[in-house]
């Protein structure tokens, strides 16, 4: 039975949560569980037979990913359809070296491996095998915003990276 909602969200829910298309949604599923330690939460499957994922929740790190298979009939597309994607999805680590091996272990595409940044993390890119974009880091030390930004004055043009 059904019951008016007291929020404008579910209270296990943060208010902003990112949901990927993927081709494959189940496979996806199984490659975060091993590149990021994912634990899946719901799984619903298309009711026409298809296979598809109409909706899928998983945790990583204490946050909540939703995806769901491409639906090109709808209008929904992952990043491979699209020959990539404007989107990075951040993720925070105890150890981002270790991270960004087990990624690249589980099938995930090193993009830029992890090096200690100005800003004060240890940073690095990989690419899922479904085309995601997900940055990764370990926090470092504080930076002030000043400091960042006289760092970012002293870096080459060219290729982004210290003089």
């Amino acid at each position: 039975m059904s019951t008016q909602a007291s929020n404008t969200r579910p209270e296990t829910l943060p208010a902003l949560i990112p949901h990927l298309i993927c081709d494959g949604a189940a496979a996806a599923i199984e490659f975060y569980k091993k590149a990021f330690g994912a634990t899946e939460t719901v799984r619903l499957h298309a009711p026409n037979g298809s296979g598809k994922l109409m909706h899928a929740s998983l945790q990583i790190n204490g946050a909540t990913v939703m995806l769901v298979d491409e639906m090109p009939e709808h209008g929904s597309f992952g990043p491979k359809s699209l020959k990539g994607t404007p989107v990075v999805v951040h993720l925070y680590v105890k150890d981002v070296d270790a991270a960004f091996k087990q990624a690249v272990d589980a099938g995930a595409k090193a993009v830029m491996p992890p090096t200690d940044m100005f800003w004060g993390d240890r940073y690095g890119q990989i690419e899922d095998p479904f085309g995601h974009r997900w940055s990764m880091a370990t926090h470092l030390r504080d930076v002030a915003p000043e400091d960042m930004q006289k760092a970012m004055a002293e870096m080459k043009p060219e290729c982004g990276t210290s003089a």
